[in-house]
């Protein structure tokens, strides 16, 4: 395999051939990367019995909306934020408190903050939350030297297989598109030739894509 690495994509090469049909094969991963918004719904209050509390919001606004912020401490709750992207833990006593916000298909800066009560009510405890980049990976490969009605694409999670096929119908061109994969997953992909009398080949070599 050979490897070649630069900071906007990843390629990757693999000569491959297959057993029952004579053809020299070129695999080529290409990590993509797009955009994944999730829903939200309203947002509420979250009240314990002390007398202090600690409220923020998380900007765009848009973005904020229905995410689930945590709260871990002397208290331990969470809730959720408002339409306008504003969250509020009420009924607080003195400690410390972490606040951790969370939503499907984001990131959020920071991360999580950290928030001492001692003797008075926390605000402004605001994070900024952005979209997550939804990967996907392209594959491309040489056409049989055979002649073939199309072929089949294969992937799995575990170097040498088990692979399961992605494609629903044989792909007749010589690209297949893989998307929706999950982050910080390595994927290993093998292809396949299928003939006009319907015999498909044995895997080609494998390729594989880290996504980040």
């Amino acid at each position: 395999m050979h490897f070649r690495k630069s900071s906007h994509r990843r390629r990757f090469w693999v000569s491959s051939c297959f057993d029952s049909i004579s053809a020299q094969e070129v695999l080529r991963v290409v990590a993509l990367v797009g955009l994944a918004f999730a829903g939200g719904c309203a947002g509420s209050v979250t009240t314990g019995s002390g007398a202090f509390s600690v409220s923020g919001s998380i900007t765009p606004a848009a973005d904020g909306n229905g995410a689930t912020v945590a709260l871990s401490g002397p208290i331990a709750t969470s809730t959720t934020a408002g339409s306008n992207g504003s969250y509020s833990f009420g009924g607080l006593v003195n400690g410390d408190y972490t606040v951790t916000p969370s939503r499907t298909g984001y990131t959020f800066t920071p991360l999580v903050q950290t928030v001492t009560i001692n003797g008075s009510t926390a605000k402004g405890v605001n994070f900024t939350a952005s979209p997550q980049a939804n990967q996907s990976v392209l594959l491309h490969w040489q056409a049989s030297t055979s002649s073939v009605s199309g072929y089949n694409v294969y992937r799995g999670t575990t170097n040498g297989g088990p692979y399961s096929r992605v494609n629903g119908s044989l792909v007749s061109g010589l690209s297949y598109t893989d998307s929706s994969l999950a982050a910080s997953t390595t994927y290993y992909y093998v292809t396949t030739a299928v003939s006009s009398a319907g015999v498909e080949s044995g895997y080609s070599n494998q390729a594989s894509a880290k996504i980040p």
